[in-house]
């Protein structure tokens, strides 16, 4: 079951509430001694995920389906970076990563129980037993309960924490039975944020030399150093051509003196015409920009522009801006 996107969180009391994880969504199953991790797409996780497999094969339930969230938790948040790198044609170094930075499975829902499909049961009902199945994880392991709620002030205590452990909050129909795809009976809210970063350059559209591909973002850390982190490009052709006019004045400029925009393309956004090359200016301009969540002190995704800030001095754009209000990792000992 899919979850639609929304711009605020629906109030009533049909609705309950869950925390929207920073993790890979997926179903488990295990029938016996034959257990499988799926991913939202329906590709097979369970070899990059060793850890999680041999928890579930330890319990006593032997014919059950679950829907939840792989996570990996670091330094008091979550590392969708290491979650990513868990995703390893080697078996060594996934067994190695297993080991290193381990994973835990966040149960939100139970969809079958002793070999039983209960998906057509009511949410309220499948909660009840997903605890009592849930009673069963062992205590110290990788198995985890994902909180819910219907109180709103929980909500948006959830909600303010926003951009370590969570991605965003979760609005359930506790009345509805479990429906493959998207649906009204759940839907999802992601808390926007803003930053106001320092233009340290940029990259040409594809094949072009009229139009801005993308404006690549800087923050200055507390050395003084400004350091790359993320990039807008939420333009249309009209401003695509403007921006050239407009960056001109700055070009030759310093660029980045801290952490640079990778020139040499990864392992993620590989391609026959992925230039990464960029076009450094004088770091002069500030744009406000919305984003959602950080990864390693990088905005993960693309931005939108928001406003310029011809009222900000650069040097004010700290990465103080990218922190986030408090952890929730606490909600994993649920």
């Amino acid at each position: 079951m899919e979850m639609r996107s929304v711009e605020t969180i629906p109030v009533g009391p049909e609705w309950q509430y869950e925390p929207k994880w920073d993790g890979f969504r997926a179903l488990t199953h295990r029938d016996g001694d034959s257990v499988a991790i799926v991913s939202k797409n329906g590709q097979p996780l369970g070899r990059y995920f060793p850890e999680i497999v041999a928890a579930l094969t330890a319990l006593p339930g032997e014919h059950f389906s679950l829907d939840g969230e792989l996570v990996v938790p670091l330094a008091g948040a979550l590392s969708f970076d290491a979650l990513q790198q868990r995703i390893h044609p080697a078996a060594s170094r996934v067994a190695t990563l297993a080991r290193t930075t381990p994973a835990y499975y966040l149960a939100f829902d139970l969809l079958r129980a002793d070999g039983i499909d209960i998906g057509g049961l009511a949410l309220r009902d499948r909660r009840v037993r997903l605890e009592r199945f849930a009673h069963t994880f062992p205590a110290a392991g990788p198995l985890r309960l994902s909180p819910v709620t219907t109180d709103r002030a929980v909500v948006d205590a959830w909600f303010a924490r926003v951009g370590g452990a969570l991605d965003g909050v979760i609005a359930k129909r506790a009345d509805r039975p479990y429906t493959g795809g998207k649906t009204d009976a759940a839907v999802k809210i992601k808390k926007l944020r803003s930053a106001d970063c320092v233009i340290g350059g940029f990259r040409y559209a594809a094949g072009s030399k009229d139009l801005v591909g993308s404006l690549l973002l800087g923050l200055y850390d507390d050395a003084g150093l400004l350091d790359y982190i993320g990039f807008c490009s939420a333009f249309a052709t009209g401003e695509r051509r403007a921006l050239v006019k407009r960056l001109r004045p700055y070009l030759g400029g310093s660029g980045f003196t801290g952490g640079a925009p990778a020139e040499v393309p990864s392992r993620w956004n590989r391609g026959p015409d992925r230039d990464r090359s960029y076009v450094t200016l004088r770091p002069d301009l500030v744009l406000e920009v919305a984003f959602d969540q950080v990864t390693g002190g990088r905005i993960r995704h693309g931005t939108s522009p928001l406003r310029w800030r011809t009222d900000k001095s650069p040097r004010q754009c700290t990465v103080e801006q990218l922190q986030i209000a408090g952890s929730v990792l606490g909600l994993l000992e649920t």
